[in-house]
Protein backbone atom coordinates (compact mmCIF):
# COMPACT_ATOMS: atom_id res chain seq x y z
CA UNK A 1 0.00 0.00 0.00
CA UNK A 2 1.15 3.54 -0.75
CA UNK A 3 1.23 6.18 1.92
CA UNK A 4 -2.02 8.12 1.78
CA UNK A 5 -1.32 11.58 0.36
CA UNK A 6 -3.44 14.61 1.04
CA UNK A 7 -3.74 15.86 -2.54
CA UNK A 8 -2.52 15.08 -6.03
CA UNK A 9 -2.64 17.64 -8.84
CA UNK A 10 -2.89 16.29 -12.37
CA UNK A 11 -1.48 18.79 -14.86
CA UNK A 12 1.25 21.42 -14.90
CA UNK A 13 -0.23 24.43 -16.65
CA UNK A 14 -1.24 27.72 -14.96
CA UNK A 15 -4.18 26.04 -13.19
CA UNK A 16 -2.14 23.12 -11.86
CA UNK A 17 0.82 25.15 -10.68
CA UNK A 18 -1.39 27.81 -9.05
CA UNK A 19 -3.30 25.11 -7.18
CA UNK A 20 0.04 23.66 -6.06
CA UNK A 21 1.27 27.02 -4.81
CA UNK A 22 -1.85 27.56 -2.70
CA UNK A 23 -1.99 24.02 -1.35
CA UNK A 24 1.74 24.02 -0.68
CA UNK A 25 1.52 27.23 1.32
CA UNK A 26 -1.34 25.65 3.28
CA UNK A 27 1.01 22.82 4.29
CA UNK A 28 -0.41 19.96 2.19
CA UNK A 29 2.75 19.13 0.18
CA UNK A 30 0.90 18.37 -3.05
CA UNK A 31 2.17 15.88 -5.61
CA UNK A 32 2.04 17.25 -9.18
CA UNK A 33 1.78 14.72 -12.00
CA UNK A 34 3.15 17.09 -14.62
CA UNK A 35 3.02 15.00 -17.79
CA UNK A 36 5.75 13.18 -19.64
CA UNK A 37 5.84 14.83 -23.07
CA UNK A 38 4.47 18.37 -22.76
CA UNK A 39 4.73 19.56 -19.16
CA UNK A 40 3.85 23.19 -18.61
CA UNK A 41 0.71 23.27 -20.72
CA UNK A 42 0.17 25.24 -23.92
CA UNK A 43 2.27 28.19 -22.76
CA UNK A 44 5.49 26.24 -23.24
CA UNK A 45 4.80 26.48 -26.98
CA UNK A 46 4.13 30.22 -26.83
CA UNK A 47 6.78 32.82 -27.51
CA UNK A 48 5.90 36.23 -26.08
CA UNK A 49 3.16 36.51 -23.44
CA UNK A 50 2.13 40.14 -23.07
CA UNK A 51 -1.25 39.86 -21.34
CA UNK A 52 -0.33 38.08 -18.10
CA UNK A 53 -0.49 40.63 -15.24
CA UNK A 54 2.77 41.60 -13.60
CA UNK A 55 4.99 41.52 -16.69
CA UNK A 56 4.74 44.94 -18.37
CA UNK A 57 7.49 44.05 -20.83
CA UNK A 58 6.05 40.61 -21.54
CA UNK A 59 7.57 37.23 -20.75
CA UNK A 60 8.32 34.13 -22.77
CA UNK A 61 5.76 31.36 -22.22
CA UNK A 62 8.37 28.75 -21.15
CA UNK A 63 9.90 31.25 -18.70
CA UNK A 64 6.50 31.99 -17.14
CA UNK A 65 5.84 28.29 -16.62
CA UNK A 66 9.35 27.75 -15.23
CA UNK A 67 8.69 30.52 -12.71
CA UNK A 68 5.42 28.89 -11.68
CA UNK A 69 7.10 25.51 -11.30
CA UNK A 70 9.88 26.90 -9.11
CA UNK A 71 7.35 28.78 -6.99
CA UNK A 72 5.29 25.61 -6.46
CA UNK A 73 8.43 23.65 -5.50
CA UNK A 74 9.47 26.43 -3.13
CA UNK A 75 6.29 25.78 -1.12
CA UNK A 76 6.80 22.02 -0.94
CA UNK A 77 5.23 20.62 -4.10
CA UNK A 78 6.72 17.38 -5.43
CA UNK A 79 6.73 16.81 -9.18
CA UNK A 80 6.51 13.54 -11.11
CA UNK A 81 7.14 13.70 -14.88
CA UNK A 82 4.59 11.13 -15.99
CA UNK A 83 1.02 10.87 -17.28
CA UNK A 84 -2.09 9.71 -15.42
CA UNK A 85 -3.88 6.81 -17.11
CA UNK A 86 -6.70 6.33 -14.60
CA UNK A 87 -8.29 7.59 -11.40
CA UNK A 88 -10.61 5.52 -9.26
CA UNK A 89 -12.58 6.59 -6.21
CA UNK A 90 -13.66 4.43 -3.28
CA UNK A 91 -17.04 5.79 -2.22
CA UNK A 92 -16.85 4.19 1.23
CA UNK A 93 -13.40 5.39 2.32
CA UNK A 94 -13.19 8.46 0.11
CA UNK A 95 -9.73 7.39 -1.07
CA UNK A 96 -8.78 8.07 -4.68
CA UNK A 97 -6.24 5.90 -6.48
CA UNK A 98 -4.17 7.53 -9.21
CA UNK A 99 -2.35 5.23 -11.64
CA UNK A 100 0.47 6.55 -13.84
CA UNK A 101 1.62 5.47 -17.26
CA UNK A 102 4.92 4.04 -15.95
CA UNK A 103 3.06 1.88 -13.42
CA UNK A 104 3.34 3.94 -10.23
CA UNK A 105 0.19 4.03 -8.11
CA UNK A 106 -0.68 6.69 -5.52
CA UNK A 107 -3.50 6.85 -2.98
CA UNK A 108 -4.79 10.27 -2.04
CA UNK A 109 -7.60 11.99 -0.21
CA UNK A 110 -8.18 14.63 -2.90
CA UNK A 111 -7.39 15.23 -6.56
CA UNK A 112 -7.24 18.45 -8.58
CA UNK A 113 -7.56 17.78 -12.31
CA UNK A 114 -5.94 20.52 -14.40
CA UNK A 115 -5.06 18.71 -17.60
CA UNK A 116 -6.13 21.46 -19.98
CA UNK A 117 -7.13 20.98 -23.60
CA UNK A 118 -5.42 20.69 -26.92
CA UNK A 119 -6.04 22.83 -29.99
CA UNK A 120 -7.25 20.78 -32.92
CA UNK A 121 -4.66 21.13 -35.63
CA UNK A 122 -4.84 21.08 -39.41
CA UNK A 123 -2.08 18.52 -39.81
CA UNK A 124 -0.62 20.17 -42.91
CA UNK A 125 3.02 20.84 -43.87
CA UNK A 126 4.38 23.98 -42.24
CA UNK A 127 1.90 24.09 -39.37
CA UNK A 128 4.31 22.77 -36.77
CA UNK A 129 7.34 24.54 -38.19
CA UNK A 130 5.67 27.96 -38.07
CA UNK A 131 3.74 27.55 -34.83
CA UNK A 132 4.45 30.74 -32.90
CA UNK A 133 5.99 32.24 -36.04
CA UNK A 134 2.81 33.14 -37.85
CA UNK A 135 0.62 30.16 -37.01
CA UNK A 136 -1.52 30.73 -33.93
CA UNK A 137 -4.49 29.14 -32.18
CA UNK A 138 -5.47 32.16 -30.05
CA UNK A 139 -6.50 35.51 -31.53
CA UNK A 140 -6.68 37.15 -28.10
CA UNK A 141 -3.12 36.08 -27.39
CA UNK A 142 -1.45 36.91 -30.70
CA UNK A 143 -3.65 39.25 -32.76
CA UNK A 144 -1.65 42.33 -31.78
CA UNK A 145 1.47 40.94 -33.49
CA UNK A 146 -0.22 41.11 -36.90
CA UNK A 147 -1.17 44.77 -36.99
CA UNK A 148 -1.58 45.98 -40.60
CA UNK A 149 -0.74 42.53 -41.97
CA UNK A 150 -2.92 40.08 -43.95
CA UNK A 151 -4.51 37.38 -41.78
CA UNK A 152 -6.46 34.21 -42.47
CA UNK A 153 -8.75 32.39 -40.05
CA UNK A 154 -9.52 28.73 -40.69
CA UNK A 155 -12.84 27.36 -39.44
CA UNK A 156 -16.60 27.75 -39.70
CA UNK A 157 -17.93 27.81 -36.14
CA UNK A 158 -18.65 30.61 -33.69
CA UNK A 159 -15.05 30.62 -32.44
CA UNK A 160 -13.72 31.16 -35.97
CA UNK A 161 -16.11 34.06 -36.55
CA UNK A 162 -15.32 35.58 -33.17
CA UNK A 163 -11.62 35.41 -33.95
CA UNK A 164 -12.12 36.92 -37.41
CA UNK A 165 -14.10 39.81 -35.92
CA UNK A 166 -11.46 40.40 -33.24
CA UNK A 167 -8.56 40.17 -35.70
CA UNK A 168 -10.17 42.70 -38.04
CA UNK A 169 -9.13 45.34 -35.49
CA UNK A 170 -5.49 44.58 -36.23
CA UNK A 171 -4.97 43.02 -39.65
CA UNK A 172 -4.97 44.84 -42.96
CA UNK A 173 -7.46 42.18 -44.04
CA UNK A 174 -8.97 39.00 -42.61
CA UNK A 175 -9.89 36.07 -44.84
CA UNK A 176 -12.02 33.30 -43.35
CA UNK A 177 -11.41 29.93 -45.02
CA UNK A 178 -13.95 27.13 -44.61
CA UNK A 179 -14.23 23.71 -46.22
CA UNK A 180 -17.97 24.07 -46.91
CA UNK A 181 -20.25 26.80 -48.23
CA UNK A 182 -22.37 26.84 -45.06
CA UNK A 183 -21.35 27.60 -41.49
CA UNK A 184 -21.89 26.07 -38.07
CA UNK A 185 -21.69 29.54 -36.56
CA UNK A 186 -24.82 31.36 -35.39
CA UNK A 187 -26.59 33.59 -37.87
CA UNK A 188 -25.76 36.77 -35.98
CA UNK A 189 -22.04 35.95 -36.06
CA UNK A 190 -22.15 35.26 -39.80
CA UNK A 191 -24.09 38.45 -40.54
CA UNK A 192 -21.68 40.50 -38.43
CA UNK A 193 -18.70 39.12 -40.33
CA UNK A 194 -20.32 39.66 -43.73
CA UNK A 195 -21.04 43.29 -42.85
CA UNK A 196 -17.41 43.88 -41.81
CA UNK A 197 -15.57 45.41 -44.79
CA UNK A 198 -12.24 43.95 -43.65
CA UNK A 199 -13.47 40.33 -43.62
CA UNK A 200 -13.80 38.25 -46.79
CA UNK A 201 -14.42 34.56 -47.40
CA UNK A 202 -12.93 31.63 -49.27
CA UNK A 203 -15.43 28.75 -49.15
CA UNK A 204 -15.42 25.09 -50.18
CA UNK A 205 -11.67 25.22 -49.63
CA UNK A 206 -8.93 23.82 -47.40
CA UNK A 207 -5.42 24.93 -46.56
CA UNK A 208 -2.97 22.34 -47.86
CA UNK A 209 0.35 23.94 -46.93
CA UNK A 210 1.77 26.80 -44.88
CA UNK A 211 4.95 28.42 -46.20
CA UNK A 212 7.43 30.95 -44.90
CA UNK A 213 11.03 31.81 -44.11
CA UNK A 214 13.13 32.92 -41.16
CA UNK A 215 10.83 35.89 -40.67
CA UNK A 216 7.72 33.70 -40.32
CA UNK A 217 4.73 32.80 -42.48
CA UNK A 218 4.44 34.50 -45.87
CA UNK A 219 1.93 32.40 -47.81
CA UNK A 220 -0.47 29.45 -47.79
CA UNK A 221 -1.59 26.99 -50.45
CA UNK A 222 -5.40 26.85 -50.67
CA UNK A 223 -7.26 24.11 -52.56
CA UNK A 224 -10.87 24.49 -53.70
CA UNK A 225 -12.68 21.20 -53.18
CA UNK A 226 -15.32 21.85 -55.86
CA UNK A 227 -13.21 23.25 -58.67
CA UNK A 228 -10.08 21.23 -57.77
CA UNK A 229 -8.10 24.45 -58.24
CA UNK A 230 -5.21 25.45 -55.96
CA UNK A 231 -3.76 28.90 -55.42
CA UNK A 232 -1.10 30.54 -53.28
CA UNK A 233 -2.29 33.37 -51.02
CA UNK A 234 0.08 35.87 -49.42
CA UNK A 235 -0.49 36.05 -45.67
CA UNK A 236 1.44 36.66 -42.46
CA UNK A 237 -0.96 35.39 -39.78
CA UNK A 238 -2.68 31.99 -39.88
CA UNK A 239 -5.21 31.48 -37.08
CA UNK A 240 -6.56 27.95 -36.74
CA UNK A 241 -10.01 27.88 -35.12
CA UNK A 242 -11.35 24.38 -35.64
CA UNK A 243 -12.02 23.55 -32.00
CA UNK A 244 -10.40 22.12 -28.89
CA UNK A 245 -10.22 18.69 -27.31
CA UNK A 246 -10.12 18.59 -23.48
CA UNK A 247 -7.58 16.16 -22.06
CA UNK A 248 -10.10 14.21 -20.00
CA UNK A 249 -10.35 10.79 -21.66
CA UNK A 250 -8.73 9.12 -18.64
CA UNK A 251 -11.73 10.25 -16.56
CA UNK A 252 -14.28 8.36 -18.63
CA UNK A 253 -16.86 6.93 -16.23
CA UNK A 254 -15.28 8.66 -13.23
CA UNK A 255 -16.71 12.20 -13.18
CA UNK A 256 -19.50 13.83 -15.16
CA UNK A 257 -18.41 15.44 -18.44
CA UNK A 258 -20.37 17.20 -21.15
CA UNK A 259 -20.81 16.02 -24.72
CA UNK A 260 -17.50 17.56 -25.77
CA UNK A 261 -15.60 16.00 -22.88
CA UNK A 262 -15.28 19.06 -20.63
CA UNK A 263 -15.59 18.30 -16.92
CA UNK A 264 -18.80 19.53 -15.31
CA UNK A 265 -18.43 21.41 -12.01
CA UNK A 266 -20.96 22.68 -9.49
CA UNK A 267 -21.83 26.31 -10.19
CA UNK A 268 -18.95 28.70 -9.59
CA UNK A 269 -17.03 26.08 -7.61
CA UNK A 270 -14.51 23.54 -8.91
CA UNK A 271 -16.27 20.55 -7.33
CA UNK A 272 -16.98 17.69 -9.71
CA UNK A 273 -19.62 14.99 -9.37
CA UNK A 274 -17.23 12.97 -7.14
CA UNK A 275 -16.52 14.36 -3.65
CA UNK A 276 -12.82 15.09 -3.29
CA UNK A 277 -12.15 15.44 -7.03
CA UNK A 278 -11.85 19.02 -8.26
CA UNK A 279 -11.23 20.40 -11.74
CA UNK A 280 -9.79 23.67 -13.03
CA UNK A 281 -8.55 25.35 -16.17
CA UNK A 282 -9.16 24.49 -19.79
CA UNK A 283 -10.40 20.97 -19.06
CA UNK A 284 -13.43 22.76 -17.55
CA UNK A 285 -13.49 26.10 -19.36
CA UNK A 286 -14.58 25.90 -23.00
CA UNK A 287 -15.19 29.65 -23.28
CA UNK A 288 -12.31 31.83 -22.08
CA UNK A 289 -9.27 29.53 -22.28
CA UNK A 290 -6.76 32.09 -21.02
CA UNK A 291 -3.73 31.55 -18.80
CA UNK A 292 -4.94 34.10 -16.26
CA UNK A 293 -8.45 32.62 -16.00
CA UNK A 294 -6.95 29.12 -15.65
CA UNK A 295 -4.67 30.35 -12.87
CA UNK A 296 -7.64 31.92 -11.08
CA UNK A 297 -9.57 28.68 -11.33
CA UNK A 298 -6.53 26.82 -10.00
CA UNK A 299 -6.65 29.06 -6.93
CA UNK A 300 -10.35 28.26 -6.46
CA UNK A 301 -9.68 24.52 -6.82
CA UNK A 302 -6.99 24.73 -4.15
CA UNK A 303 -9.31 26.52 -1.76
CA UNK A 304 -12.13 24.06 -2.48
CA UNK A 305 -9.76 21.14 -1.92
CA UNK A 306 -8.45 22.70 1.29
CA UNK A 307 -12.00 23.08 2.59
CA UNK A 308 -12.70 19.45 1.73
CA UNK A 309 -9.53 18.23 3.42
CA UNK A 310 -10.29 20.17 6.56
Amino acid sequence: MNDLRDVIIVGSGPAGYTAAIYLGRAGYQPLIVAGALTPGGQLVNTTEVENFPGFPDGILGPDLMDNMQRQAEKFGAEIVWDDVVSITADAESGTKTVTLDQGDVYDTRAVVVATGSQYRKLGVPGETEFSGKGVSYCATCDGFFFRDKPIVVIGGGDSAFEEADFLSRFGSSVTLIHRRDSFRASRIMVERAKSNPKINFILDSVVEEINGDNNGVNSILVHNLKSDYSEVISVNGVFVAIGHTPATAFLDGVVDRDEAGYIRVEGASTRTSVPGIFAAGDCVDSVYRQAISAAGMGCRAALDAQSYLQ
